[in-house]
């Protein structure tokens, strides 16, 4: 029996599946910009109305019980079903509306605020994707994507807008000895070990953290961490001024690499008009 006298919420579902993905409340709350005390209670709220433990914590982190086990795919096919709904309902409304991702760094105010010149009623959101939301576009959470290529879709499965490209540049801490050069050439870099975001699928991607042995890593500021560290090295877009707030990092240009990419990305087939208008207005406002 549960406690909550409620139906269920789909939010403490969604809560779990995060914490069951990373297997950590920690990374789980940082993912879900929530606090990690307030991520616990949530799930305990679930366990409350389920009637049953999901979850153990082990000195890694957190273990899925044979009951979480169960009831992740349902979990997760539940909240399948909910966007699926979600984007019936919406296909059908008569207002118009649209919802745009964008990754890392890209700043893509002033498209919108034009799209929102242009149609001044329609319903327009943004939606922040880390690298773990690579398939927001594919499942119809979002309707477009700005980010920078490569991406990891067909080409037949999308309609791709190139906007603007963008220099490359090497991030090193301080003291490195690279970090007085005027410039590196990507020669220099050929060979070193990259450990990849799931947006990324080539060699030359947009951010790369360079050195042996580094793993996956997902957040940018673990990224910067372990550059300054001293224990990798990262090539990135240099319109991305993130890590110039840090004192204990330096930017030096890179001289043969071929530049970012910032592209619009679609669904093909497609029929919502206000992605039209979007990559009308992107390419107005953001493309060079």
């Amino acid at each position: 029996m549960n406690d909550l006298g409620q139906d269920l919420e789909l939010r403490l579902v969604r809560y779990f599946t995060v914490v069951a993905a990373h297997q950590h409340f920690g990374r789980a709350a940082a993912d879900l910009h929530v606090a990690q005390p307030a991520l616990s209670r949530q799930i305990q709220r679930l366990e409350r109305y389920l009637g049953v433990r999901l979850l153990d914590r082990v000195p890694q982190g957190a273990r899925l019980t044979p009951a979480g086990q169960r009831f992740l795919p349902r979990a997760q096919a539940l909240l399948r079903a909910a966007r699926q709904a979600e984007s019936a309902a919406r296909e059908q409304a008569e207002t118009e509306r649209i919802a745009i991702g964008y990754v890392e760094d890209l700043v893509i105010t002033a498209a919108v605020r034009e799209l929102r010149r242009r149609h001044p009623d329609a319903e327009i959101a943004t939606r922040y994707l880390s690298c773990r939301d690579v398939g927001a576009l594919s499942d119809k959470r979002v309707d477009a994507l700005i980010a920078r290529a490569p991406l990891p879709f067909a080409a037949d499965d999308v309609v791709t807008t190139p906007l603007y490209q963008e220099p490359r540049m090497l991030v090193v801490p301080r003291g490195h000895f690279l970090a007085d050069r005027a410039s590196v050439t990507a020669a220099e870099l050929a060979g070193e070990e990259a450990a990849p975001c799931a947006f990324e699928t080539a060699d030359w991607t947009s951010y790369r953290i360079l050195g042996a042995g580094v793993p996956p890593i997902e957040r940018y500021e673990d990224k910067l961490e372990l550059v300054a560290s001293g224990r990798a090295i990262a090539v990135l877009p240099v319109g991305d001024r993130r890590s110039s707030l840090r004192p204990d990092l330096v930017t030096v240009p890179i001289e043969g690499a071929p530049p970012s990419q910032v592209v619009l990305v679609s669904r093909s087939g497609d029929p919502n008009p206000m992605i039209r208008s979007l990559r009308q207005a992107a390419e107005a406002v953001l493309s060079s």
